[in-house]
């Protein structure tokens, strides 16, 4: 049984305000039976005290420390209480040049330092309608299982995020990210069966308090990574409260 897990990135939001608001983020939500992360910027770590929930770093070094100006380590997340991190989400890849091999370095120094990394694979909309999603995706998770075991990859999450659907307001259909991730875990199977039927795969796209219920029904579905929806704490409480 794989348990849900809701996680929230806030991208370049946030406030000390916002920080508040969500302090009483799960009431109502029953956190035996789904996840919730919030991944805020790294400089608004420390204002979460006594949360509810888990924290997540939005990024992480493939490096443990050194002359590296403006880059964020494992250990200095885990200081500051993070669990998890999202790796090479579509925003990282194309701003900052990330290739596939540097997000699967990422997501193994994320494991090897007791973090989950929630790794985000996802095509353009020029790459779905040249038919070439699944070739897209292959490479993305190849780098993965050509960098970690398979009992690492057993500690990552790996979240779908059409680019095409991050922040559009066009949601995939239930459908079309219903296909995509039955996909992603049939490949990933190839390399191990037993990890893959166990992995989790979050949908990361558009997603809102009124489709999360539709999107989350799917069976190979496990949550979602939350965009701007995550920013209102009404919205993202009812997104939680559809995943568990």
């Amino acid at each position: 049984m794989r348990k849900p897990i809701v996680a929230g990135n806030w991208k370049m939001n946030g406030s000390r305000s916002l920080v508040s608001d969500f302090s009483a983020l799960t009431d109502g939500v029953n956190t035996d039976t789904v996840d919730v992360v919030i991944c805020p910027p790294a400089c608004y770590l420390p204002a979460f005290e006594n949360a509810g929930f888990a924290l997540g770093g939005q990024t992480l070094s493939e490096l443990d420390n050194g002359a590296h100006t403006g880059d964020i380590s494992a250990d200095m997340l885990k200081e500051f209480g993070c669990q998890y991190v999202i790796v090479g989400h579509s925003e990282r890849r194309e701003d900052h040049g990330e290739s596939n091999e540097l997000v699967a370095k990422k997501a193994l120094k994320a494991i090897e330092n007791d973090l989950v990394p929630i790794v985000c694979v996802g095509e353009s909309l020029a790459t779905r309608e040249a038919g070439e999603l699944e070739d897209f995706l292959a490479a993305q998770l190849d780098a993965l299982t050509a960098t970690l075991s398979a009992q690492q990859l057993a500690k990552a999450v790996i979240a779908y995020e059409p680019i095409w659907a991050i922040g559009t307001g066009v949601t995939a259909s239930p459908q079309q990210a219903q296909e995509a991730h039955a996909f992603i875990r049939a490949h990933l199977a190839k390399f191990d069966a037993d990890v893959a039927s166990g992995l989790q795969l979050l949908y990361g796209g558009s997603v809102k308090a009124d489709n999360a219920a539709e999107l989350f029904a799917q069976p190979d579905i496990d949550g979602g990574l939350i965009g701007g929806a995550s920013l209102k704490v009404d919205d993202f409480r009812k997104i939680c409260q559809a995943a568990g």
